[in-house]
């Protein structure tokens, strides 16, 4: 069988024998591929895994969603769309790089480096809170000198009747106070006040204008934060090192013999970012739990206030979808470039099963964290559940800080959770960042020999440099742009496409065949809910949520906006060019491969849609019947048409 042809421009790997040196220092002598390296330890592959698919979105958007959806009732379309869609995908990915190390499609790579630019700067966020919380009493714990008459915790009385000569009257509160009168009881008139967290967020944190058009000056301690976040991203992925019992080699960035082999960064600093997360979130359970007012909050989240009727609504089903889909990070390239570093019999499949069950364990343990602290929240301030629950930002900044700060203690416990979300977002950031300067590698093999270092400190600077204008005064109403446009619809047409061209072209029963080579044969009842899924189901679903997301988007349109300012025209318009940006290369790419094919355009289809001449396993003892003509790098010429049986017609 062949391989998936690259263009011509894009060079394939090379696949000469090199053995581990001083040039290869990040393979061991153990690895069973000692050209580009395996993973240390199965431990090792399945904590990156973890690292990169548990993320933000864990903690601050799925317990929102479960609240907002149902609570209890919501986790049924979503244990339903795991199975349907998030597994099925989850699987092939981890499959198809194990199986033949492939790279990323120019599409992934360019939504992937949007999204490390605003993501930095969420990591920079909870870095400026993580420093803030060091001092005895949290800057938003009361309404400080940068606070204005707006800010309070109670709702402010803006005029009340009062009773003078001339009868009963109705005075503003100024007055009032001036004239020395009392409010009569239950004449006061109320308008909400902003919690001293939230004029903190907006007039220290972000020193935010009033709109997109303001861009106004750097935040000079966000960009500091900024430019530690590259840091500590260069630090780790600049030059990873190999040694025994230490470290693990989590990542061989070089995907040529002719590239400097690099892991990903020291494994101490790896486990400690992929379970400290886990750590902070029990802690923070036991501490909610000892709460006055945790079980009102955990019984909004998922308990007694569980709303069943929901299940009625698209809308659940469809956040249900949404949300496994970009928990999972399926589509973004990082899960194929991760496995394809196992050994080749490696079984993926547990693996899959058992990242998808930890990630979605992981959300539904963060809502228990998050509500019963919410729930206290809303106890002491007299408040419902329903008015204190945010999601994104204004969870994580705002009504999260708010409820630390009332907390005994508080300084700790804010530390511990901003100290979560930096570990959080950096395990993610990593496996970002490492995919974006692999690709780099691999479409400049000659010209990038030898410069792992410089490569990856100076993505990081060019990306650092980028991210300026999101901690500028209008900083946040940019990091939403880019949210709002590049995570939605770029990443769910990449990921049709993706099982489209792997099952229905290149053939599902023969990737199930390749899959076989690795795990080892199966009976025909195993493959057959993969079969069902992959070949109906899972790309029926995810064309079904792109029609409903696009239906949606027409009929409840509303231009996106940010603490209700809504974005100037042009915003609106450089969102939509980035979106375009990422996935025009799609139909290009196409069209370029159909204008270097020979042939009348029939059979230039057809050569496009074949396997390469040097597609299969890496390593020759792998390759067995199935793949014994397989083509090496030397003999290989761009869209040769294989036959059924792998076998070339000669030129």
């Amino acid at each position: 069988m062949d391989r998936l042809k690259c263009p011509s421009f894009f060079k394939c790997r090379q696949k000469e024998k090199v053995t581990a040196s001083s040039e290869n220092f990040h393979v061991g002598e153990n690895d069973e591929n000692q050209e580009r390296g395996n993973w240390s330890k199965k431990s090792d592959y399945l904590l990156s895994m973890v690292g990169y698919a548990v993320g933000l979105g864990n903690v601050w958007r799925f317990p929102y969603l479960t609240y907002t959806n149902g609570g209890g009732a919501f986790l049924i379309p979503y244990a339903i769309m795991l199975a349907l869609a998030g597994l099925p995908l989850f699987f092939l990915e981890c499959s198809l790089g194990q199986f033949a190390s492939l790279g990323v499609g120019i599409t992934m790579v360019l939504i992937s480096i949007f999204v490390t630019i605003y993501y930095n700067v969420i990591i920079a966020y909870s870095l400026y809170y993580l420093f803030a919380s060091f001092q005895s009493v949290l800057p938003w714990a009361n309404c400080s000198s940068w606070a204005d008459e707006n800010c309070s915790r109670k709702p402010i009385v803006t005029g009340c009747n009062v009773s003078t000569g001339a009868g009963e009257m109705f005075m503003n509160i100024s007055w009032v106070n001036n004239k020395n009168f009392t409010c009569l009881n239950g004449s006061q008139v109320f308008r909400p006040g902003q919690l001293p967290s939230e004029q903190y967020w907006d007039k220290v944190t972000l020193q935010r204008s009033s709109g997109m058009d303001e861009t106004g000056v750097i935040v000079w301690y966000l960009a500091l934060c900024l430019l530690l976040a590259w840091l500590i991203v260069g630090a780790a992925l600049f030059k990873g090192i190999k040694s025994s019992g230490k470290s693990m080699n989590l990542r061989k960035s070089a995907p040529t013999s002719q590239q400097l082999r690099n892991g990903f960064i020291f494994g101490v600093v790896v486990y400690f970012t992929a379970l400290f997360p886990y750590v902070v979130l029990l802690i923070l359970l036991i501490r909610g739990a000892t709460l006055e007012g945790a079980s009102k909050g955990i019984s909004y989240y998922i308990g007694a206030q569980s709303n069943f009727t929901k299940l009625r609504e698209a809308e659940v089903w469809k956040d249900a979808a949404t949300q496994i889909f970009y928990s999972l990070s399926v589509a973004w390239g990082g899960l194929v470039a991760l496995s394809s570093y196992n050994k080749f019999n490696n079984n993926c499949y547990s693996d899959a099963i058992i990242v998808c069950l930890t990630n979605c364990l992981t959300s539904v343990f963060a809502g228990f964290a998050i509500f019963s602290i919410l729930g206290h929240m809303a106890h002491i301030s007299g408040k419902e559940v329903s008015q204190v629950v945010k999601s994104g930002f204004d969870l994580a900044f705002i009504a999260y800080p708010e409820a630390l700060a009332q907390l005994p203690g508080g300084p700790f416990w804010s530390i511990l959770f901003f100290f979560m979300l930096l570990t959080l977002g950096l395990d993610s950031q990593f496996a970002s960042i490492e995919t974006i300067t692999t690709t780099i590698q691999d479409l400049f093999p000659k010209a990038m020999k030898r410069m792992r270092v410089p490569i990856t400190l100076g993505c990081c600077l060019i990306l650092f440099l980028l991210g300026l204008v999101c901690v500028t005064q209008a900083g946040i109403y940019w990091v939403h742009l880019i949210d709002h446009f590049c995570a939605g619809w770029g990443i769910l047409i990449a990921a049709i496409l993706e099982i489209a061209g792997i099952i229905w072209i290149y053939g599902g029963n023969r990737f199930i065949e390749d899959i076989e080579m690795m795990i080892g044969a199966k009976r025909w009842i195993f493959w057959l809910w993969w079969r069902a899924c992959w070949f109906v189901i899972t790309p029926i679903l995810l064309s079904l949520l792109e029609k409903a997301i696009l239906v949606w988007s027409l009929v409840k349109f509303h231009r996106p906006d940010y603490a209700d300012i809504p974005y100037p025209d042009w915003g609106v318009a450089l969102g939509w060019c980035m979106i375009i940006f990422c996935i025009i290369w799609i139909p290009i790419m196409a069209i370029i491969k159909l204008v270097q094919a020979e042939g009348n355009i029939l059979q230039r289809i057809i050569s496009c849609c074949r396997p390469a001449s040097n597609w299969g396993p890496y390593l020759q003892k792998h390759r067995g019947e199935r793949y014994r003509d397989m083509a090496e790098p030397a003999k290989e010429t761009d869209h040769e048409i294989p036959t059924i049986s792998g076998s070339r017609k000669p030129e």
